[in-house]
């Protein structure tokens, strides 16, 4: 039972890397690679923060904020610079490793009785790992409300244009490169949130806790995206969620059958492709169709 609440709690907070990755994946068709250096850039500055006597709600916030100045700067060296997408996020994630680096003094920091956001009364009161399950579904709630509304206001429909077919958006007055700064700006503040929420859940800000998370992040949109099928834009952002926890029970029964945890990151790179061939597979041999088929059958 603890496994399975753990793994629910874990899939919500990753989910905020996930929503994130979301806005520039998927919507601006912007490939970055800034997600590996902001998720740990978050990390070290929500820990550096609570290490020095911030109050916890603070220190998260600092950690968004962190996480939007790094998009700042992906996306000036990409519109402003004319570097190219690749090359302007893989620049960021390379000069954040030795920032996170001063920011922490060492190579991980430990929140060893230092108060963080999973300390209140309320949240120690509860059954083990429950308080992972709390936090992720109140700033999941938050964030997917907060991103519904904001796609739905003009400037959201800029965006989404910009995203879409720029030369068009360029055509209807819109400015693409402010666009895509901002996307870049609110998908790596959302990303630093979440490093920043997932140190104070694991105990700990390590400068190489983002290898691999641009895997996870991506993991929690394809199993959304396969599992639900064609869905509108806000029930896209919950399946991002559900996709995450999918995830997370993915990983769990596969190390349950005996797989060794140094494997953790191979196994999520395999796990990843193979969701990512399953759109193949289906309209290749008609699952789906399939499935359907067997539960009519079966009424």
């Amino acid at each position: 039972m603890n496994l399975i609440v753990s793994a629910i709690g874990q899939g919500l907070l990753w989910a905020l890397l996930g929503l994130g990755l979301f806005l520039t994946f998927r919507i601006l068709d912007f490939p970055d690679m800034t997600v590996e250096g902001t998720f740990p850039f978050g990390a070290s500055v929500c820990v550096a923060a609570l290490t020095h006597g911030a109050a916890p709600w603070l220190a998260t916030l600092l950690a968004f904020g962190a996480g939007m100045l790094a998009g700042l700067v992906t996306g000036v060296l990409a519109t402003k610079g004319h570097v190219p997408v690749l090359l302007a996020g893989i620049l960021v994630m390379t000069g954040l490793y030795s920032v996170n680096l001063r920011i922490l003094g060492r190579a991980n920091v430990s929140l060893l009785n230092v108060k963080t956001i999973f300390t209140s009364r309320f949240l120690e009161s509860l059954p083990p790992y429950f308080n992972s399950v709390v936090v992720g579904m109140v700033f999941i709630a938050v964030v997917i409300i907060l991103l519904a509304l904001f796609l739905q206001t003009e400037l959201g429909q800029a965006f989404i244009a910009t995203g879409d077919h720029p030369t068009m958006a360029r055509a209807l007055g819109i400015s693409t490169p402010r666009m895509e700064i901002m996307g870049l700006m609110l998908s790596n503040g959302l990303i630093g949130l979440a490093g920043g929420i997932i140190a104070q859940s694991n105990g700990y800000a390590d400068i190489n806790m983002g290898v691999g998370t641009i895997v996870i992040g991506l993991a929690a949109i394809i199993i959304g995206e396969v599992a639900f099928g064609d869905l509108s834009m806000n029930q896209r952002l919950v399946a991002i969620a559900c996709g995450s926890i999918f995830y997370r029970f993915i990983l769990l029964i596969v190390l349950q059958l005996g797989f060794n945890t140094d494997d953790f990151k191979l196994i999520s790179a395999v796990v990843l492709a193979l969701v990512m061939m399953l759109p193949m597979f289906e309209n290749k041999y008609h699952i789906r169709r399939m499935l359907k088929k067997g539960v009519t059958v079966d009424d």
